[in-house]
């Protein structure tokens, strides 16, 4: 049940038949006209700017157009009110029962209310995290990690088909750096005095990767040269790497439906068929390129190289995929990853990259463009970095990572649902500050403990009504006199939670799951200042002397609990039975 599309079809049919009486003329688009809900919550439940996008092309004032739209709406038994505002906007009142009723909705349906929003369900893939498998997670890989996982479960919650996607970047030279590191942890193992040189990876988590090393072929690489040992350590140190990463993600409740590994697109003819796919299309030649902004004419050295003609696609310039030595581009196999991608049938593709990738993005996206002749649209979205406080100081890095700050240092401070929401509480393109003290504190500056109490005071609501003896299981409440919910407050709160499948259809069109948190941080202001008032009037308290009065209400708490349950869901945080 979605109340605001419910009346937009209502404000639509009517202007049907305005059309049919000859007050509006034919042939006119009501595609941009919306019911929402207005700025001012005095000034009307929702509002519709139907007269002010309709007035030119009909070729009449807006008020006018207002006028006669809301004298035909007030005829309909769900409007108690269409009153017409400033230049032509129409603000509407809507009966208590259509409140009263969506809360027995709401009841109906669970944790289903608000699904299945879009109407039109789409495959998406989306692509996140995607580490080099060279240590544990760190921070920044956290927010990308948690920020992808609640962009998959809002678009899976608004009815499309999502595959979550890790890329395992396994086939550049980093790896190769990664093996030597564990060939130096597994000498040690064996009693030998090494040194990390610069560009090795020094953290102690790869001591247990060495000694692992060690246990599985005991001393046969032990003196031995690179062309020995290189490939093995390499394959075994990827796969212990991966196992870690793994291991976090699961920390912080984060499952994959795919690992696609890098390494598995070299030597398969998949880069080359992927370029191949882009000749054949006019968009691989061979080049030379403009020196790069900033470079001195002396220090660039023009050389051919194959390239895509991404310019054709949105990009700034073109793009080497081969170099001059007939080796591969980093982005060749990016090209080859997407192309995959395509031919696999997705609808819509999403990358999520850190901020340091801001300047892949038109690439990409030409690349995709091309690939699928316009049929896939690619939408990257950048985290913004991470900095994290504690004690009113920036949180030391971990000796374990030996350079950075990793996602197990987080969780193991404040845990997986506190580090979820917090990482949420932002657009994922804005910076965000992390400090451990304040995400812990009990108030209402703390979002993570606002929203969890409005839910866990639900809970407490229904022990104590099941203590006194009054059902309040989903279906007695519902069958509930909801009559009985006639205060302005709790038709407000009504109110609040029939925007919650608009939400999600914005937030899951938009690409933005931080909308949901924001949501959800209202919905419990609006549920402890309902609480709160009940302190001073006892007829708002949800425990009544009269079972049948006391279950109305509390058929309005257990809704808010759902919608709640469902956007902590979404987050993929654990909704609070109780606070300690």
């Amino acid at each position: 049940m979605n109340l605001f599309a419910d009346i937009r079809t209502l404000v639509i049919e009517t202007l049907d038949a305005m059309v049919t009486a000859g007050q509006l003329p034919g042939g006119l688009s009501f595609e941009n006209v919306t019911v929402e809900p207005p700025r001012d919550a005095a000034h009307g439940d929702m509002a519709t700017n139907a007269a002010m996008v309709l007035a030119k092309p009909a070729g009449q004032k807006p008020r006018d157009i207002a006028e006669a739209l809301a004298a035909r709406l007030a005829e309909d038994t769900r409007i108690t009110s269409a009153e017409v505002a400033g230049p032509g906007f129409l603000n509407l009142r809507l009966d208590a029962g259509v409140w009263q009723g969506l809360v027995g909705a709401i009841l109906a349906a669970g944790t289903d209310y608000g699904r299945d929003c879009i109407g039109t369900a789409e495959k998406v893939n989306v692509e996140y995290v995607s580490a080099n498998p060279t240590g544990p997670l760190h921070v920044g890989h956290t927010r990308g990690a948690v920020f992808g996982d609640a962009l998959a479960s809002l678009l899976d919650f608004a009815g499309h088909d999502v595959t979550r996607e890790y890329y395992i970047n396994d086939g550049g030279a980093q790896v190769d750096v990664l093996a030597r590191s564990v060939y130096l942890r597994y000498l040690e193992a064996h009693g030998q005095e090494v040194a990390f040189e610069d560009g090795t990876y020094p953290g102690d988590y790869l001591i247990a990767v060495g000694e692992a090393l060690k246990e599985k072929v005991g001393d046969a690489y032990v003196g031995k040269g690179e062309e020995v040992w290189l490939q093995d350590v390499r394959n075994f140190a990827t796969d212990a790497m991966m196992d870690l990463i793994r291991a976090d993600l699961k920390a912080l409740g984060v499952e994959m439906d795919v690992f696609y590994s890098e390494k598995s697109l070299y030597g398969t003819g998949r880069i080359e068929a992927a370029i191949e796919d882009l000749r054949g299309k006019g968009l691989i030649y061979e080049g030379v390129l403009e020196p790069p902004k900033g470079k001195a004419p002396e220090d660039w050295e023009p050389r051919e190289q194959t390239l895509f003609k991404s310019t054709e696609h949105g990009d700034d310039v073109d793009r080497p995929v081969m170099k001059s030595d007939g080796s591969w581009t980093y982005f060749a196999p990016d090209i080859a990853y997407h192309y995959d991608k395509v031919q696999r049938g997705f609808d819509a593709l999403i990358d999520v990259f850190g901020a340091d990738h801001g300047g892949y993005v038109k690439r990409m996206k030409a690349a995709v463009s091309a690939l699928s002749e316009g049929g896939v649209p690619l939408d990257v979205k950048l985290t913004q970095l991470v900095k994290l406080f504690k004690n009113g100081e920036p949180f030391k890095m971990s000796k374990r990572a030996g350079t950075f700050v990793t996602l197990r240092d987080v969780v193991e401070q404040v845990g997986a649902d506190v580090t979820r929401f917090v990482m949420l509480t932002r657009k994922n393109d804005a910076m965000l500050d992390f400090d451990f003290d304040k995400v812990l504190e009990q108030s209402r500056e703390n979002p993570v403990f606002y929203v969890q109490y409005a839910h866990a005071r639900v809970a407490s609501v229904l022990r104590k009504a099941e203590e006194a003896g009054v059902a309040v299981d989903d279906e007695t409440l519902r069958a509930a006199d909801l009559s009985k919910l006639d205060h302005e407050a709790e038709l407000a709160m009504a109110a609040k939670l029939a925007e919650w499948p608009r939400l999600v259809e914005t937030a899951a069109r938009t690409h933005e799951p931080h909308r949901v948190a924001f949501y959800l941080y209202d919905l419990a202001g609006a549920f402890h200042g309902l609480w709160n008032r009940g302190n001073d009037e006892t007829s708002l308290r949800f425990l009544q002397d009269d079972a049948q009065q006391s279950q109305a209400k509390i058929a309005l708490a257990r809704a808010t609990a759902i919608v709640i349950a469902s956007g902590l869901g979404i987050l993929g945080v654990t909704p609070a039975q109780e606070m300690r």
